[in-house]
């Protein structure tokens, strides 16, 4: 009997062993969840393809060569107005400009102002939101009375109130963009930690003498990681949106260079005699935002041990 047990308590320890998935596996399974789902590897192909032509151009002007098919800043007040056709595969704007070389070119600073900005509200929401949730108290109530404050405004109004005090410009931009998103990962890690700080292994921690900071970055932070790697990838659509907003309304980049929503508010005012010079930035933008809608959509599935496949 005594060894028919010990057999017995041998497979489930096997077993058990076997259920714990390995980091390798738990990665594998994320991906193969994400590549069954086709509208998120078509999000993932088009932000790979940005990338690539974002880094190609930003890469070709360091080394000074022109891989687009003209300069993008080039006037021709002759070529003005052209439309689509064999040599300006998307026409030319009103400075004779061509289209098609401004949106390749626009791509580079659209990607850069929506990854910083992104960057900026991650890192101070994450850590705002870890303070709020882990301390509590007059700690947490000051901290979230602020981005209460924040979120009672809309998110475009903010920026364009940080714009009117920083000043035009795209770093500007950045800094405006990434502190209006602040509210929004404050409140995500905050009520993410206040579900996870009572688990047994946070206290656990605490007896043994671990340092806030520790359990916080060591215990907690990892566990809600993949909520934050959805709503960041979600971010930068958001981001590219106010970049197009703000640009529309002439405080984001400035002239002569190209960035999308500049582009779409120095021709509306031709959106009758030449309607492709809003057209096509119009779908540069959409496509960019639906792209990183896709993806932040799949990953939200990939990450959730829930729906991996089995």
């Amino acid at each position: 009997m005594g060894k028919k047990y010990s057999s017995k308590a041998d497979e489930n320890l096997i077993q058990a062993a076997e259920y714990v998935e390995k980091p390798e596996s738990q990665l594998k399974e994320m991906w193969e969840t994400l590549r069954q789902n086709k509208a998120a590897v078509v999000g993932l192909f088009i932000i790979g393809f940005l990338v690539l032509i974002a880094l190609s151009v930003w890469v070709s002007g360091l080394m000074g060569k022109q891989i687009l098919p003209y300069d993008p800043n080039h006037s021709d007040m002759t070529k003005s107005f052209i439309w689509p056709n064999a040599e300006h595969w998307f026409g030319t704007d009103q400075l004779g400009r061509d289209i098609f070389s401004r949106i390749l070119d626009g791509t580079k600073i659209s990607l850069f102002v929506g990854v910083a900005a992104v960057a900026i509200s991650l890192s101070t929401g994450v850590l705002l939101g870890a303070l709020a949730g882990y301390r509590g108290g007059r700690t947490d109530a000051i901290i979230m009375r602020v981005m209460d404050m924040m979120l009672a405004i809309p998110s475009i109004l903010l920026a364009i109130a940080f714009m009117a005090v920083l000043g035009k410009g795209i770093d500007k931009a950045v800094i405006a963009i990434g502190l209006v998103s602040i509210p929004e990962y404050a409140r995500i890690v905050r009520a993410s930690i206040l579900s996870v700080k009572e688990n047994d292994y946070v206290q656990a921690a605490k007896v043994i003498g671990s340092s806030d900071s520790r359990i916080i970055m060591k215990h907690i932070l990892p566990n809600i990681v993949s909520l934050i790697v959805v709503r960041a990838t979600l971010g930068i659509s958001t981001a590219v949106l106010d970049t197009a907003a703000l640009g529309f309304l002439g405080l984001g980049v400035q002239p002569p260079f190209a960035e999308w929503g500049d582009m779409l508010g120095r021709a509306r005012g031709f959106i009758f005699n030449a309607p492709y010079t809003l057209i096509f930035p119009g779908i540069a933008i959409t496509t960019t935002v639906l792209a990183f809608n896709l993806l932040g959509d799949g990953l939200r599935d990939a990450l959730d041990p829930k729906s991996r496949i089995k």
